[in-house]
């Protein structure tokens, strides 16, 4: 049966000189796998087939087979200063690995799709982007069932361990300062994630590190990400 969707590009894969496997985060489906042949189309099809593109499909649906067919793929909105700017450029490598070792269910959850496109929007037309990665990942954890609860009266500390604010000393090394508790705990508080007091950069790169640990900890399979050394000079901004 065919289908049409709405999906964000994850990764490609080279199957042989005529086809493609195409990693999707689909608006219908959730996580799929497709078959992507290229033949005659092949200049028009691998635009499309750029890492984050935001695409319309037409798709086979086989059952419970773990490959999909897809008839039809088309860029659905373009970027318009992703792909001539260097700072958005590493934001998107960062955002790839993100969401490739994140998104993993295979289906529909139309709240965590509109927010995909939302920071994709986000990263492609703010101004202001020093905060964005420290916003995609605590926001991303809304989504993903990892988000910590704020902190109590007199908790002036995060545990990235236990996952929760404490008061008092630390009983181990693998908690955040107090400076950087507090500009966690403002993130988590503010209006989808956008602080309304400035962060100073080396308090950024701490809480970058603290966040993709804690990610780490509790997201199975995250592991450690490949972007995140060029991604600082824009987050130390």
């Amino acid at each position: 049966m065919l289908h049409t969707t709405r999906a964000v590009v994850l990764r490609t894969f080279k199957h042989s000189d005529k086809g493609t496997v195409l990693k999707a985060y689909t608006e219908a489906f959730g996580i799929r796998s497709y078959m992507v042949r290229t033949g005659s189309r092949k200049d028009r099809r691998e635009a499309a087939l750029q890492p984050l593109s935001r695409v319309e499909l037409v798709v086979t649906e086989s059952g419970d087979k773990e490959m999909h067919a897809v008839r039809e793929i088309r860029v659905s909105m373009p970027y318009l200063r992703l792909h001539v700017d260097h700072e958005r450029g590493l934001l998107a490598l960062f955002t790839q690995e993100v969401l490739y070792r994140t998104l993993r269910e295979e289906s529909q959850d139309p709240a965590l799709f509109a927010f995909v496109m939302q920071v994709l929007e986000s990263m492609d037309s703010n101004a202001e982007l020093a905060n964005y990665p420290l916003v995609l990942l605590v926001e991303l954890s809304r989504h993903l069932g990892i988000c910590p609860a704020p902190p109590g009266p007199g908790e002036g500390r995060f545990d990235l361990r236990e996952g929760c604010f404490f008061a008092g000393d630390a009983q181990h090394d693998l908690c955040l300062t107090a400076e950087v508790s507090t500009a966690f705990a403002h993130l988590l508080s503010s209006d989808s994630g956008h602080p309304t007091t400035r962060i100073p950069a080396v308090v950024r790169r701490s809480l970058l590190d603290g966040l993709l640990t804690y990610y780490r900890l509790h997201v199975e399979g995250f592991g450690e990400l490949r972007s995140v050394e060029v991604l600082r000079t824009v987050v130390g901004g």
